[in-house]
């Protein structure tokens, strides 16, 4: 199928469930599983096209892989392929997250599920690898964005705010890029950072309407990873509202990471806890809203932006700074990854079957989790 084609909203649909389902490992494994689908199997996007995308991902808040999902059904289906791509990939996520939010309820714990994501950690990481892969030959143009990249990257792992080194990257290739203009007298540029208000701290009788409107507050802001989202949720619902304790809001964190599907239906899981299945599709539609939005405010502006000297060097930018924090990223995860023997063959098979037989991504994760299930009943 060629870029300039239009795709039917039910294969979209189809598409997204199937992600929703199966897309484990966060945001950048997720990023790495939609390159697999949509540039290399159907070539739906070419790779500047879908790097330009994930850039502006980044520029808006919100769940990033979530957002691209949604530009995806975009571009190839206008309004009605946003609303599929978006709901396709969150619904089986939200659906999960619901089930498993109930059996807490009941019996007061969280479903063991080490056994599979033993198995399915090492296959994300070559997902992973092989996206940045190919994603980094297009990113990197000049050997100059090759160093910001590698710098992103480094600064990570030493520390650095992951936001700090996006917009950050983002600015000294707009700089550099546009040195001339600046010498001539050319118009400053910056970048807007959302100032969060902080709330009284006080104790809140729950209604809906105020999770709702907290949820849509924090989708609306919310820039950075997971991590960023914990301090978020323990700020309002923690500290603020008193509707959590702290040992709720970890389990609920650790569902949303290690069910498939974004992390941002912690949500969901935060919501029943709190007020039931209403208040579950209140939370979810809190935090996922602002991000159609945004998607379908920015959608539009991507090939304008390539098209200005200032923005398309501020696009390249975050491009390369987006593969160096997804370098760092599969960093930290191999290394939580790859702790045995078992694991790094794993893992090498992944990359051996991606890489040089073109297999699915989607069958090498269920192969993962199906190897790391029947290995723990070996081992138990």
């Amino acid at each position: 199928m060629k870029t300039d084609e239009r795709t039917s909203v039910a294969e979209i649909a189809r598409l997204f469930l199937r992600m929703g389902l199966t897309a484990f490992g966060g945001p950048a494994a997720h990023i790495a599983m939609f390159h697999d689908e949509v540039v290399k199997r159907r070539k739906w996007l070419s790779d500047q096209h879908f790097l330009d995308m994930l850039g502006a991902t980044n520029l808006i808040p919100g769940p990033n892989s979530t957002e691209m999902a949604i530009h995806i059904g975009y571009v190839r289906a206008g309004w009605r392929g946003l609303i599929a791509g978006g709901l396709g990939f969150i619904l089986p996520a939200v659906l999960i997250v619901l089930a498993l939010a109930w059996l807490y309820v009941q019996f007061g714990t969280t479903p063991a599920a080490e056994s599979m994501l033993y198995g399915i950690k090492p296959v994300v990481v070559a997902v992973i690898l092989q996206a940045i892969w190919n994603l980094g030959r297009k990113a990197v143009k000049s050997v100059f964005l090759g160093i910001v990249g590698m710098g992103v990257l480094a600064l990570y792992l030493l520390g650095i705010n992951e936001l700090i080194l996006l917009f950050g990257g983002a600015l000294v290739v707009m700089v550099v890029q546009n040195a001339r203009r600046l010498r001539s007298g050319g118009a400053a540029v910056f970048l807007p950072f959302p100032l969060l208000a902080q709330a009284a701290v006080m104790q809140t009788p729950y209604s809906v309407s105020q999770l709702f409107l907290t949820f849509l507050k924090i989708g609306a802001l919310l820039y950075g990873s997971g991590y960023v989202l914990l301090a978020f949720l323990r700020t309002d619902f923690v500290e603020h509202l008193g509707w959590l304790t702290d040992q709720q809001l970890l389990d609920a964190v650790a569902i949303g990471q290690f069910t498939p599907g974004p992390v941002f239906t912690t949500a969901t899981f935060i919501g029943y806890l709190i007020g039931g299945v209403g208040g579950a599709v209140a939370a979810t539609i809190g935090i996922f809203l602002p991000s159609f939005l945004f998607v379908a405010i920015t959608n539009p502006l991507i090939p304008r932006m390539r098209q200005s000297s200032w923005l398309s060097s501020l696009l390249d930018g975050v491009n390369v700074a987006a593969i160096g924090l997804m370098a760092a990223v599969t960093l930290e995860l191999g290394r939580a990854a790859l702790v045995d023997v078992v694991t790094v063959v794993i893992g090498i098979l992944a990359a051996i079957l991606l890489i040089r037989y073109k297999v699915n991504s989607t069958w090498l994760i269920i192969g993962g989790g199906i190897i790391g299930v029947v290995y723990g009943l070996v081992t138990a």
